[in-house]
């Protein structure tokens, strides 16, 4: 039925906004073109929402090969992390204390974020940003958009932008931890309408954490043909990843060097000899996996195809198609595991466990359409808009050697589900701006989801999932440009979001997940002169149902959650920008938040004789990994028109680790350092070079920017905390040509 309602929206023009606007270039031969450039739904001057925008000169800056999450260090309330500790390879962003799976990310409107888990795996396309226009990055609900709803923020990632002159660039960089970083860009230009690009990277590091090594490669390729009304896109991308695992963390033990503390968590968790050697000798850089290829290996590709046609000045249709193929696995080795933990018989009477390595796959498509129809005429502009997508996957698990194997067949399949998720929405959008003054939003989406999932999980528990919700999100805005210096706005906002499959799966017995919703407020003022821009937002954002985290990781290091009835964020951003000179160039945010939940259950389970279940009440507690200050700055002194020098500080507050607000299950509060060197010029010819280097960490701090919990009783209560340590200091340089 989902199916039926989303196709029939898009037949008659509903779809998701697609803005386009006309420009003019010109070919290789000199000849004028009038073309349409195909534009993002981004949020513009007058919208009434909180959003920060990086354009390319922004992203070169901080672009050095790590993830996207450590390209958008400067935006406010947003709190970066890594699993290696140097931000290459398996990497993460908050926003607001909201964790990865909820935060909206799309490439050229085409949804990023993996339905099922709803996290975006930044690690799966490195280097991306070497490809990426600009960026925008809305904080709260936001405006509409497709795939997983927004409970924290929306990244939007545009690709689109047509460069009507041929170039070649080049780039080459490395530094600590043995990092390398190979890349090589090139734009036809535009001939005769057609316009073709493409971009390969290579990207290599050992990591900070020992043996979290990673080794990444990706490609970019799109071609563009564009006439007086219609321009056609069609663009790949994809990466392969191989990264070595470090998702266990680092016990609190080990961080703090007490050998007694680091025996006791030793014979608590049944670690080997071995084992126990490793935790000892390894000092902060602790990996708990030896086994030398304890990897995830995984490759994604994405497939897009853009039409923007205007039929007149006032209106324009827009659309998409997609398709994104993912498949990869993780292998691992377990040691002394039970046969009947994998439904196997033991070959001989007189064993019951035995040393094996497996693998646990994902194989998954996930495909669908956008469109849209905009209307704009004297300050009035109306949209109509939908997308329908579709997902379907696999998961599945291996046994690819056995120390004893008896007849178990090669490669043994020990469990398999099969997921597909159906996602459709429609929506209308409209603002109307009277003398040029007053601009009047307004955003009524509806969104309809449909979920299945049948099989056995990695512990041979069956379960099986069929969900069907229907959400509508609006949301109204007001703004007012008081004069081409100042502006104010407000809107209210109402987000709804369904689980995700975690939160399906891993629910205890009994309990099944229900889908969450916010409403959000937000109000601003912003103001800006020659020399000095400032802006102040405060939000209000209040759920039902919210899903929070325990502080608890499933096997293979996914979050945990679990409903609240009611929760709350507030709290205020300040951000400014003060040039009192073309030498000096000085930026500041910072965030002030409350995160609160009216009850929390806590649960723990009791061994100490057999298996009871505990249950601790808790009221008007902080949430899980939500910061109340973060703040961050640039200081960049320009020597010469070719030379800068910048200093980025930022600083996280104390996050606690679950959400009994114990001052125990905390992660410290940590203030870090980068300072950076970017010289370029232009040469007569119009090629260009540019040398960057990067000091990361210039005081190098002891800090962790993650980390987990989990306890038990066993006659008294045990408690684990584990952290995920970032590198202390370590370099990294680039040299770019252009030509």
């Amino acid at each position: 039925m989902l199916k039926k309602i989303a196709i029939t929206a898009m037949s008659i023009g509903a779809a998701y906004t697609l803005q386009a606007q006309q420009t003019v270039v010109q070919d290789t031969l000199g000849k004028e073109l009038q073309t349409i450039e195909i534009k993002l739904p981004f949020a513009a001057s007058n919208t009434p929402m909180t959003f920060s925008n990086l354009n390319q000169e922004n992203i070169e800056k901080l672009n050095y090969g790590q993830d996207v999450p450590f390209v958008l260090r400067d935006i406010p309330s947003l709190v970066m992390t890594s699993d290696a500790g140097t931000g290459i390879g398996y990497t993460g962003l908050w926003i607001r204390g909201s964790d990865p799976s909820r935060i909206n990310v799309t490439i050229n409107d085409i949804p990023l974020n993996d339905p099922e888990s709803q996290q975006v795996f930044w690690v799966n396309l490195p280097d991306f940003v070497s490809s990426t226009d600009d960026i925008q990055v809305q904080r709260g609900v936001g405006t509409s958009t497709n795939g997983v709803a927004s409970f924290g923020g929306t990244i939007r990632m545009n690709t689109l932008s047509v460069q009507s002159k041929p170039y070649l660039r080049l780039n080459m960089g490395g530094g600590s931890f043995n990092t390398l970083r190979n890349t090589v860009a090139f734009g036809t230009g535009m001939k005769n309408g057609f316009v073709f690009e493409g971009r390969l990277s290579r990207i290599s590091s050992d990591g900070y954490i020992d043996r979290a090594s990673a080794r990444l490669s990706s490609y970019f390729l799109s071609g563009t043909y564009a006439s007086q009304k219609t321009t056609v896109k069609l663009t790949t991308f994809g990466g392969q990843e191989r990264t070595y695992q470090a998702w266990y963390g680092t016990p609190a033990s080990r961080l703090a060097g007490n050998r007694d503390s680091m025996l006791v968590h030793a014979a608590s968790n049944g670690l080997t000899e071995a084992q126990t050697a490793n935790l000892l000798n390894s000092g902060r850089r602790y990996n708990f996996y030896t086994y030398d290829n304890q990897v995830d290996n995984y490759a994604q590709t994405h497939y897009q195809a853009h039409l923007s046609h205007r039929f007149n000045s006032r209106l324009q249709f827009t659309s998409a198609l997609h398709y994104t193929k993912g498949r990869g696995h993780f292998e691992e080795f377990i040691g002394n595991a039970d046969f009947a933990d994998y439904g196997l018989t033991s070959p001989s009477d007189s064993l019951e466990s035995t040393d094996l390595v497996r693998r646990r796959w994902l194989d998954n498509h996930f495909y669908g359409a956008v469109a849209s129809l905009n209307y704009e005429r004297k300050g009035w502009y109306m949209s109509l808009g939908g997308a329908a997508n579709q997902y379907i996957g696999d998961h599945f698990g291996e046994i690819i050697w056995m120390q004893f194997a008896g007849n178990t067949p090669k490669d043994f399949e020990y469990y398999r589900g099969e997921s597909t998720k159906n996602d459709g929405n429609v929506f209308f959008k409209s603002h109307y701006t009277i003398r040029e003054k007053n601009t009047f939003y307004l955003d009524l989406q509806g969104r309809m989801v449909q979920y299945k999932t049948k099989g056995n999980d990695n512990d041979l528990r069956a379960y099986d999932v069929d969900d069907q919700l229907v959400f509508f999100n609006p949301k109204i805005g007001w703004s007012f440009q008081k004069s081409t210096k100042e502006k104010i706005y407000v809107s209210v906002a109402v987000g709804n979001k369904e689980p995700n499959r975690n939160d399906y799966v891993d629910a205890p017995e009994g309990v099944t997940p229900k889908p969450e919703s916010m409403v959000n407020l937000e109000a601003g003022y912003g103001f800006s002169s020659e020399k000095v821009n400032v802006k102040a937002n405060l939000y209000y954002m209040q759920y039902q149902d919210q899903l929070v985290l325990t502080g608890e990781l499933n096997d293979v290091g996914a979050p945990l959650r679990t409903n609240v009835d009611n929760s709350y964020r507030r709290g205020i951003e300040l951000e400014a920008q003060w040039r009192p000179t073309e030498k000096w160039l000085f930026t500041a945010n910072a965030a002030f938040s409350q995160n609160k939940i009216e009850a929390f259950d806590e649960i723990l389970y009791d061994y100490t004789n057999g298996f009871d279940v505990v249950t601790i009440r808790h009221e008007n507690t902080n949430i899980a990994f939500s910061p109340s200050v973060i703040a961050g700055g640039r200081l960049e002194w320009f020597l010469h028109k070719n030379l800068s020098i910048a200093c980025l500080p930022r600083y996280v507050g104390k996050q606690y680790l679950d959400n009994t607000e114990s001052e125990y299950l905390t992660l410290p509060a940590y203030f870090v350092n980068d300072a950076a060197i970017r010289w370029n010029k232009t040469t007569s010819k119009n090629n260009r070079i540019t040398l960057q280097l990067m000091v990361n960490n210039t005081l190098n701090e002891l800090y962790s920017a993650n980390g987990y919990t989990f306890s038990y009783i066993f006659g008294e209560r045990i408690t684990e905390k584990f952290f995920y340590p970032q590198a202390e200091r370590f370099f990294l340089a680039s040299i770019q040509f252009e030509l």
